[in-house]
């Protein structure tokens, strides 16, 4: 059985209609510095952290306290919107996240399975930097639940799984905060 901690990225400098792919305020770099403080004594052996700078700069203060890297993996970035425009994404993403599972476009449900597959591949213990819908789309697969909002992540929070290769468990949610998506 392989451990998985999938953790939310830290506050971001700018929200998801603001900047296409920004970085850590102040608060989020503390907020990733408290993650890796709780994470070092677990030792993932594996860092992976979605492409997008919020995420991977999360991982970096880990990744020092380790002395590991962190691989990157295209598939637990942020939800896909090609196309839109930065003031069509925030409309565009409230309207998903009210959502069921059942109802989204082929495309993101190709997304929501890909992620799926990454984890359940999973062979030894990894602590996986992400972002606040892919998080949630799945935990909703471990729940067997077709809402895609099923929880607010907050920033920093580490949601726990476990896999064999057949099936993600979800062992515990991360911590919930009130939240702007970013």
């Amino acid at each position: 059985m392989s451990v998985i901690y999938l953790i939310r990225h830290g506050q971001a400098a700018a929200s998801f209609t603001d900047d296409l792919d920004p970085g850590l305020d102040d608060t989020g770099r503390q907020q990733a510095q408290l993650t890796a403080e709780k994470l070092h004594p677990l030792a993932p052996a594996r860092l992976v952290s979605s492409p997008l700078r919020r995420a991977k700069e999360t991982a970096m203060p880990l990744a020092e306290l380790m002395g590991k890297s962190v691989a990157i993996e295209a598939r637990i970035a942020e939800i896909p919107s090609p196309g839109l425009d930065l003031q069509q994404r925030g409309a565009w993403l409230q309207g998903i996240m009210r959502g069921r599972i059942s109802d989204l476009s082929t495309e993101l449900l190709q997304w929501r399975e890909n992620m799926i597959q990454c984890l359940l591949s999973v062979k030894e213990d990894t602590a996986f930097f992400s972002h606040f819908v892919a998080i949630n789309l799945l935990v909703g697969a471990a729940e067997s639940r077709d809402e895609v909002l099923v929880f607010r992540p907050g920033n920093g929070s580490i949601t726990h799984f476990e896999t064999d290769g057949q099936q993600l468990r979800l062992i515990k949610r991360g911590d919930e905060a009130e939240t702007r998506v970013n």
